[in-house]
């Protein structure tokens, strides 16, 4: 539609759009529109924003929808469940829950360097976890295959694979170095993959360009100038609160909320600097295996000119470890504006440099030594035992840091009093240690056959004893885990009694009906355990802090596996021992096949793949600020283009919009509406239902989704509705209470089930709809057309050249006269 065709205003109010956002696990254009014809108006096939067929030339015919908004669908589903591939992000979980950590930083006022030693503590802990990985890696390859199976004559005899390495053959792989320096291709190419997957989803998702400052609001730039102390100043990772009472304007004073930024939702810097420093610290991680085995054969030998070789080599990869950790220490995020540049001699020179020092390990490694002979696990494997000991020691600090900036601004609503950051992290160390573990134990059972490894009955020694400790600790972990759960199965229990009245009160003048009244009750007391959450999270994450720390001082003060540790001890002592290291042992080995069984069907299966995708819904809405390496954050791209539609529609029509926002889509719209400038947001109405913004945001992410900042959401955007239902286990009431002119932005609980009984209008029991189907309660029409109403009339569309114009009624036109033809084709516009 060109920009003078005039548009007569029907009785609302003028011309009026509904854009609807799905929720977690996606949903089809179809389902969404209500429409089996649906075109795509814009957008590829990752993710596009659908209309009907009968609408596509709505805004040419506004006579049609007097009373009624145009709806449009936006579907971003294939941004987390798309190809077969996505399954192997299944891999990168601890990555992606360590990244969650680094946005569970308590609200708080000043502290700017308590704030920036929160984020740089989950950096550190992030790196630790690259470490693991790849030293899980060089544990499978160097330790237990090239040095500890290759050398045995006993394990290679079963495994005819390995006898080109065995020292019977004296062949040239014979001496351990070469085969050591062979073996490191496995996790070489490990830390490479990491790389390229992080590199080419980089270029999808953190590249994708936000609108400009002109669209996005200049007062994003400007506020967080006047905040001393913040990250434009001083480089910390969050961003500053807004004052107390801000509300959206144009004041170059005024602070925006974190989420409003212009630069927030374009992080390509910073993960670029970070994928550089973790790759450096992978290989950096493989050079020193290699060293430290051959430096300390030559310690012991006269290795003659390679004796300073070794030292010198330790000390390089010393000096690129410690530019490693000033990369992750030195910047965090920068949001005040979109900055594009990149640290191209950083982030290409650091990799290629680790890359360099790894491959002088390597030549130095399979440097001739006859007189070598492997024997034992490898020499100077500590990187476990070290890395634990690190990953425990940041997590108390980090448990201290996040106490002092929730102490200053607490609030009651905040789950585990600011402690959910250093929580969740510490379940990401323990998913990396299950992993790697895992992945050592059931390599180091397969290749001793029926030995148990550690105990110096098989072929090869084994792991080191702590991953066998570690394994250990995970069936006291579970019998533990045992009391909360039944606590919350008991409280449930009785809340289902206390509420079973309640629902009968409800059913007026129909008969109470004692197995649907049980229906009911059940579902919402099922609901409220979403409440006791952060409990259940303390718990686990405490009780893995403790037993890890145990199971490093068991490990390093006995130097033996739990089984041998307790022999000549009490018996009972011993069998506890034994049963817990085989108990542990296998739930170890299960949950890694478990991880590669739901990968490989979640590969072949598409309906496997949707239920991964839910997860990564759920955990890749934010930017990677803490690790380059985990799944990349689909709202880099959803978030510009909910942006991008919103200004462009009312740019261009001057009309009213009611986004439309379900679930996590209720997510994604407060996201965008952050990013409007202040002009449009006055021209948008908001309508979130099922909504976790303050139930499971608010709660776990204060600094970006507290009450603070959703009471100055409702305060910028013109109108807010929010339906919840009591049955709904993820979405709630955001507690917006009602200010001056401004209605209580909650409505509920809806009623759930409609009909509690069968009635002439429902012959037929109705379900209990839960979290799904928010459309279904004629409560949802009357808001929507309520928040139309309360919306300012269609303004006159921003006068456009005549070339513009020209171009802009072409598109418009093509699009309309293409539709019906695409549409009977394929059942998609080519738009």
């Amino acid at each position: 539609m060109s920009p003078e065709t005039p548009v007569p205003e029907p009785r609302s109010g003028g011309a009026a759009l509904e854009l609807l956002v799905h929720g977690v696990g996606g949903a089809t254009p179809q389902k969404m529109l209500d429409d089996p014809r649906t075109v795509r108006i814009t957008g590829d096939e990752t993710a596009a924003v659908y209309r009907r067929a009968d609408d596509v030339d709505a805004e040419l015919h506004p006579e049609r929808y007097e009373g009624r908004p145009v709806p449009e669908a936006y579907c971003w589903s294939n941004l987390t469940s798309g190809n077969g591939s996505r399954a192997l992000w299944l891999l990168l979980l601890p990555f992606m829950v360590i990244n969650l950590a680094h946005w569970m930083r308590p609200a708080t006022k000043g502290l700017g360097r308590s704030q920036r030693l929160y984020g740089v503590l989950v950096r550190l802990v992030a790196v630790t976890l690259t470490v693991l990985l790849t030293a899980a890696a060089c544990e499978v390859a160097l330790d237990l295959t090239a040095w500890q199976c290759a050398g045995s004559a006993r394990c290679v005899a079963d495994r005819s694979w390995l006898g080109f390495l065995s020292p019977e053959r004296h062949g040239w792989w014979s001496q351990p170095g070469r085969r050591l320096a062979l073996a490191a291709v496995v996790p070489t190419a490990l830390v490479v993959l990491l790389w390229y997957l992080s590199n080419r989803t980089w270029s999808a998702y953190e590249a994708q360009r936000p609108p400009t400052e002109g669209a996005a609001g200049t007062e994003g730039v400007a506020g967080i100038k006047g905040a001393a102390g913040t990250e434009g100043v001083a480089g910390t990772d969050e961003a500053p609160a807004a004052p107390e009472g801000g509300a959206a304007s144009d004041d170059p004073l005024m602070v925006r909320p974190a989420l409003g930024r212009p630069g927030f939702w374009y992080g390509r810097r910073l993960v670029a600097r970070l994928r550089a420093a973790h790759t450096a610290a992978g290989f950096l991680t493989i050079a020193a295996a290699l060293t430290a085995a051959a430096t300390d054969h030559d310690r012991g030998a006269d290795g003659g000119p390679l004796d300073p070789l070794g030292p010198l080599l330790q000390v390089t990869q010393a000096g690129c470890a410690a530019v490693v950790l000033w990369v992750v220490c030195g910047r965090g995020r920068s949001e005040r504006k979109r900055d594009g540049s990149l640290d191209k001699l950083l982030i290409s020179a650091l990799p290629a440099t680790a890359l360099g020092v790894l491959g002088l390990a390597v030549v130095h490694a399979a440097w001739s030594r006859p007189d070598w002979v492997s024997t034992g696990g490898l020499p100077g494997n500590l990187s476990f035992l070290v890395l634990a000991l690190a990953q425990i020691a940041l997590i108390v600090a980090l448990v201290g840091t996040a106490h002092v900036l929730h102490r200053r601004a607490p609030h009651r609503r905040i789950a585990m009093r600011g402690l959910g950051g250093p929580a969740v992290a510490m379940l990401a160390c323990a998913l990396g240690g299950v992993m790697t573990g895992g992945v050592a134990q059931r390599v180091a059972d397969w290749l001793d056959g029926d030995a148990t490894p550690g105990t110096g009955e098989g072929a090869i020694v084994g792991p080191p004893v702590l991953l066998s400790w570690q394994a250990s600790v995970i069936p006291v972990l579970l019998v533990l885990l045992l009391i909360p759960v039944a606590v919350l199965g008991i409280r449930t229990m009785r809340a289902a009694r206390r509420l079973a009245p309640q629902v009968e009160r409800e059913c007026e003048e129909e008969t109470a009906d004692a197995l649907r009244t049980r229906q009911v009750a059940g579902a919402r007391a099922t609901a409220e355990l979403t409440d006791y959450a952060p409990r259940l999270v303390a718990t686990i994450s405490g009780a893995s802090l403790l037993l890890g720390a145990g199971a490093v001082a068991g490990s390093w003060l006995s130097g033996q596996v739990p089984g041998e540790a307790a022999r000549g001890t009490d018996s009972f002592v011993e069998s506890v021992a034994d049963t817990a290291q085989s108990i542990g042992s296998w739930l170890v080995g299960l949950g890694f096949l478990l991880f590669v069984t739901w990968g490989r069907r979640a590969y072949r299966d598409a309906s496997a793949r949707r239920t991964i995708g839910i997860l990564w819904d759920v955990g890749t809405f934010w930017p990677r600020a803490a690790h380059p390496f985990a799944p990349p954050c689909y709202a880099e791209r959803a978030v510009p283009d909910l942006t991008w539609r919103i200004l462009s529609w009312t740019g261009r029509t001057g009309g009213r919009l009611v986004l439309s926002g379900h679930s996590q889509g209720s997510v994604l719209a407060a996201a965008a509406v952050w990013q409007l400038r202040s002009a449009t947001r006055h021209r948008v109405a908001l309508l979130t239902y099922g909504s976790p913004l303050e139930r499971l945001y608010g709660r776990w992410f204060p600094a970006y989704f507290g009450a603070e900042q959703l009471e100055q959401l409702s305060a910028e955007v013109h109108c807010w509705r929010n339906l919840w239902r009591s049955t709904d286990p993820i979405g709630g009431p955001v507690r917006v209470p009602e200010d001056g002119d401004r209605p209580e932005v909650d409505r509920g609980p809806l009623k759930d089930p409609l009909a509690y009984g069968r009635t002439m209008l429902n012959p037929l029991p109705e379900p209990i709809l839960g979290h799904s189907d928010y459309q279904a309660d004629p409560v949802f029409a009357e808001e929507r057309a309520a928040l139309l109403d309360r919306l300012p009339p269609a303004a006159v569309p921003a006068q456009r050249t005549e070339n513009e114009a020209g171009k802009e009624a072409g598109k418009e036109a093509g699009k309309a006269a293409e539709a019906p033809r695409a549409q009977g084709s394929s059942g998609r516009s080519s738009a």
